[in-house]
């Protein structure tokens, strides 16, 4: 197709969508000057909702021949008197060839009924929770003793024990306890769930309470 073939706004047939058609007579070039002749008759299209739809065109191409500069009479001696023109007589025309691109007229064969709605572009899928949640991980803080403040990146987000909710990528988990000496750690999370301890020691002249 050498543009697009709309219904209103809806694309029917794309620019550059495939066609089928049928050789129905095909000759090579001829004696006598005569040339080659192709026929071929348009048979069906595609359309975009994937479906055939008939067509009707016929496209006749015959190659360039000799005939015209042979006058009757120099043909005529040719058959008659065969030592007179023998060149004449073994002269061939042209044969033929359909150049890609060749335009044809081309009609839908009858009225042909579209269903609009295969036409139409499908509304886009949304995508699944797990998908859109995939970019945060899961990550579960515990401490000896319990009750230990939680920081990431430097912002509370709860007590030990807990489980967090961080996205990708790389975080600085702090655990902190009055009379206990602040534990940290870098942790690069990718995904899935983390699991942390941290082991709280007590700070100097600050007597070490038993885990609870």
């Amino acid at each position: 197709m050498l543009e697009d073939i709309r219904v209103g706004d809806t694309l029917i047939i794309p620019k550059g969508g495939i066609a089928w058609g049928t050789v129905t007579e095909a000759q090579p070039k001829r004696r006598m000057g005569r040339g080659g002749k192709l026929e071929i008759v348009m048979d069906s299209v595609r359309l975009v909702d994937g479906e055939k739809a008939a067509l009707r065109a016929t496209k006749e191409v015959q190659g360039g021949g000799h005939v015209g500069a042979m006058t009757a009479g120099i043909v005529a001696a040719g058959l008659l008197f065969w030592p007179a023109a023998p060149f004449f007589l073994f002269m061939h025309g042209k044969d033929i060839s359909v150049a890609k691109g060749t335009e044809v007229p081309t009609f839908i064969n009858g009225n042909f009924a579209l269903d609009m709605a295969k036409f139409k572009p499908a509304a886009p899928t949304p995508a699944p929770v797990e998908a859109q949640v995939s970019n945060n991980a899961e990550v579960a803080v515990g401490s000896t003793p319990i009750g230990a403040d939680i920081e990431v990146d430097g912002a509370f987000v709860g007590s030990t024990p807990s489980t967090i909710t961080v996205a990708t990528g790389d975080h600085t988990i702090t655990v902190k306890k009055t009379g206990f000496v602040p534990w940290e750690r870098t942790i690069k999370v990718s995904g899935g769930k983390i699991q942390i301890s941290a082991e709280l020691q007590a700070s100097e002249g600050t007597q070490a309470q038993p885990a609870q």
